[in-house]
């Protein structure tokens, strides 16, 4: 996922055409009760189709950064360091009380869990009337690195009964080391059990350039370019400020650069070019002078194209895109290969 900024400046999502109903469903989410998909299963009605929303995760409180950070260190999908087994560990200590000072400045805790779950529950009440034949539609969180847990949200997934399972990436451009990781949590998942899944499983594996994230990016900035003073405006320039990959992983084929450069590709084209723009990575230090343009979030506009790509994944039929097979021309990690493997072989 990338953001925007500008020279001045501007980063971000987007966002069109708030839905009255659908912002308080987010709000009744965040606020209410702490296990809203059920909301929207019918009483005494399984879910025949779940969605499993899959991303890193943060710690919600500082109590929960410790077992972030070692979790995040300890996962070789994400990141390889010399005698992990026991550097991980160490280094999760002792970066724990600096990140829980930085989270203490914002809150205490990070606000992925809320959002995702009003995601989630915007989603699956959309599913319900775009898509009756699947339904009813259930979404679960599967986090890599906090609760709940990826194995954790396919243990719930089978209590449930569901019949199809959607594993759903929340990175619209695909990594080996974000979305490869949590595809690969699914496989280790069955793999250590030696029993084939009851589930049947597919992947959205990736949505790029999808109209719906294009169109609420594209909104959002525009949106902030409009905050500036008008003698100005015209000199704004757009950064669209992308996570950075180590070149070492890059160098293996990581297909994340081209996708992040195909999505601005595509706002840039929504905008119409109306500025300069430019595709930078993330680093410890930048400009002061930045406006930041409005997160994703409750947008209706992102959440019904949540919506819209799942629906068009399950009228396909299809278990995964014709990339997901593809392995790194230089990849290390066989676990990869078998996870892809394994997700390939499901039957639509």
């Amino acid at each position: 996922m990338f953001e925007n900024v500008q020279g001045w400046q501007v980063r971000a999502p987007a966002c069109s055409t708030f839905t009255r109903g659908l912002t308080q469903v987010c709000h009744a989410t965040v606020e209410g009760d702490p296990n809203p998909s059920t909301r929207h299963v019918p009483m005494g009605r399984k879910p025949k189709t779940g969605i499993l929303l899959l991303n890193m995760g943060g710690p919600e409180s500082t109590a929960d950064v410790h077992d972030f950070l070692f979790r995040l260190f300890m996962d070789k999908d994400l990141m390889s360091i010399p005698a992990q087994r026991k550097l991980g560990p160490w280094i999760a200590r002792r970066r724990t009380p600096k990140i829980q000072e930085q989270y203490s400045r914002i809150g205490g805790g990070s606000p992925i869990k809320r959002w995702t779950m009003c995601q989630g529950e915007g989603m699956v009440r959309l599913l319900d009337e775009m898509s009756p034949q699947t339904a009813p539609h259930k979404y679960y969180i599967g986090f890599r690195y906090v609760h709940p847990l990826t194995e954790e949200a396919i243990e719930g997934m089978e209590r449930d009964g569901v019949q199809r399972a959607v594993a759903f990436t929340q990175y619209p451009q695909y990594s080996c080391s974000t979305t490869g990781s949590s595809l690969n949590a699914i496989y280790r998942h069955y793999a250590s059990r030696g029993n084939p899944p009851a589930m049947k499983w597919s992947v959205i594996d990736r949505w790029p350039t999808h109209s719906g994230l294009v169109e609420a990016f594209a909104h959002n900035v525009h949106k902030e370019i409009e905050c500036f003073p008008e003698d100005v405006r015209e000199d704004v320039v757009i950064l669209f400020s992308a996570h950075s990959l180590p070149m070492a992983v890059v160098n293996r084929g990581d297909p994340y650069p081209q996708e992040v450069a195909a999505t601005v590709q595509r706002v840039m084209e929504k905008l119409n070019f109306s500025h300069p723009y430019r595709l930078v990575w993330q680093s410890k230090c930048g400009v002061k002078m930045i406006r930041r343009a409005d997160s994703l979030n409750d947008n209706p506009t992102f959440i019904q194209a949540m919506a819209d790509i799942v629906k068009t994944h399950l009228e396909e039929k299809q278990v995964c895109s014709r990339q997901l097979p593809l392995c790194c021309p230089l990849c290390t990690n066989p676990t990869c290969a078998k996870a892809k493997d394994f997700f390939v072989g499901q039957k639509p």
